[in-house]
């Protein structure tokens, strides 16, 4: 299923007017003042991370489109921006989200492995989510961590040096 035709009944029957709370609308607004008024769309992609984190953790189309209209910013310009950085999703995930660097460093380091371990061990390949909604698996193109790869990124915080025994017991630990 992509953003082009996923229902929102799967964003839990709200209604579409009340997509961006006043609660999130006010936290976007913090990111807008930072740009002169003209440049307010400067603030997509704080506003498109709050609406994500907010969504349990994945963008809708209508999510999209309230973001879009509330920046005053064509529909597409928004789609843009989540199609293109991997940190969106536009599917729902599980609870938490297991990102592999996949750079050459990290290949090298050892991240290959990794991503065998954790599609074995947890019966989930990159891009999907295991069956009892726990966690999203995916590769993630360079997380910056060259130097300590391979390098992890588990619900926003970083991890280096991962060794297969690592990821386990960083798995293990949530929830």
């Amino acid at each position: 299923m992509s953003f082009r035709n996923t229902p929102l009944a799967v964003i839990h029957d709200v209604d579409k007017a009340t997509l961006l709370t006043p609660e999130l609308r006010a936290e976007i607004d913090k990111h807008v003042a930072k740009y002169p008024p003209e440049w307010k769309q400067s603030a997509v992609m704080p506003a498109l991370t709050l609406v994500q984190d907010h969504n349990g953790g994945w963008l809708s189309r209508e999510l999209m489109d309230q973001v879009a209209a509330y920046l005053d910013m064509p529909e597409t310009a928004v789609y843009e921006v989540a199609t293109f950085y991997a940190m969106y999703d536009l599917e729902p995930v599980g609870r938490h989200k297991v990102c592999v660097c996949n750079s050459v460093s990290c290949r090298l380091g050892g991240a290959e492995e990794l991503m065998h371990h954790i599609e074995k061990k947890y019966n989930v390949a990159p891009g999907g989510t295991t069956a009892d909604g726990k966690l999203t698996f995916k590769e993630f193109e360079c997380l910056g961590a060259c130097r300590h790869a391979p390098a992890v990124m588990v619900d926003k915080v970083y991890h280096e040096c991962v060794t297969p025994e690592a990821i386990d017991k960083i798995i293990d630990d949530l929830d």
